[in-house]
């Protein structure tokens, strides 16, 4: 019975992590100096690909391999994530929301860390994410 109680409130707080994560109050927690860093990527060509690569190896698992996002984890091609400044990109990739699933990514060397935040804000909003989100996730 303690299990059954311990699931169900596991399964309460991930889907409150999702809804806030939607939300973006994840930014509410990122330091100004923080926010405001620019990447020394943006617009390179170049980092976006290595971006890409880098966002397959460790990111698509859980938003997807086109970011729209996977079950209940978020699209990074929302109008959200797309209008988060890339310094608030970057600290979440730092430090991560362990509370709401996202792992920290500070073992990866920083320019890494900034390439996939140049990946992730060369896709667009063109509304995969909530596509993905009405069908399960799939395609």
């Amino acid at each position: 019975m303690k299990t059954k109680s311990v699931m169900g409130l596991c399964a309460v707080l991930a889907m409150a992590a999702v809804c806030a994560a939607a939300s973006g109050s994840w930014l509410t927690h990122v330091p100004e100096v923080d926010r405001v860093r620019v990447n020394p990527y943006a617009g390179n060509d170049d980092a976006v690909v290595a971006g890409g690569k880098l966002f397959r190896e460790h990111c698509a698992s859980c938003h997807g391999n086109d970011a729209a996002g996977l079950g209940k984890r978020p699209s990074l091609r929302s109008t959200r994530v797309q209008g988060a400044k890339d310094g608030e990109i970057f600290w979440l990739l730092k430090n991560g929301n362990l509370a709401k699933g996202m792992p920290t990514w500070a073992a990866l060397p920083e320019p890494m860390r900034w390439q996939i935040v140049a990946y992730v804000k060369s896709l667009r909003n063109d509304g995969k994410g909530e596509a993905a989100k009405s069908n399960g996730g799939t395609k």
